[in-house]
């Protein structure tokens, strides 16, 4: 666990739930859209501030995923921000390829629309 530097002060900012999560929403940053929400912990947040590149705690696999790190579709940090609640993240990332593992351009792709759901993007 990392706990040194300006990047661990900016860390223990963060209000964490019980599990030492806190949700991260990646937003592209010329755009606005919303890619994805994913987990981060504070080795997450620290790794993300000093490489600039987006790194999430990973529930399914309980470590560090650095976004892209199989894929190649990786998330360059332009801004990292945090709500006034201090326990949501928000980024402002410049994705490479999509950001959803379904191989579309976003994980929102689900639309509540006359009542039924529908799929509103298909993998590139």
């Amino acid at each position: 666990m990392r706990e040194s530097g300006m990047n661990a002060d900016i860390a223990k900012l963060i209000n964490y739930n019980e599990a030492g999560l806190v949700p991260a929403i990646a937003q592209q940053y010329d755009t606005g859209e919303v890619l994805m929400l994913a987990w981060m912990n504070s080795d997450a947040i620290q790794e993300t501030l000093e490489t600039n590149r987006v790194c999430y705690w990973s529930r399914s696999r309980k470590k560090l995923w650095r976004k892209g790190e199989t894929s190649g579709n990786c998330q360059k940090l332009i801004e990292f921000r945090f709500d006034c609640d201090d326990d949501t993240i928000l980024m402002f990332v410049d994705q490479t390829g999509p950001a959803c593992h379904t191989g579309r351009p976003n994980c929102f792709y689900h639309a509540v629309q006359d009542g039924q759901v529908s799929v509103i993007s298909e993998p590139a």
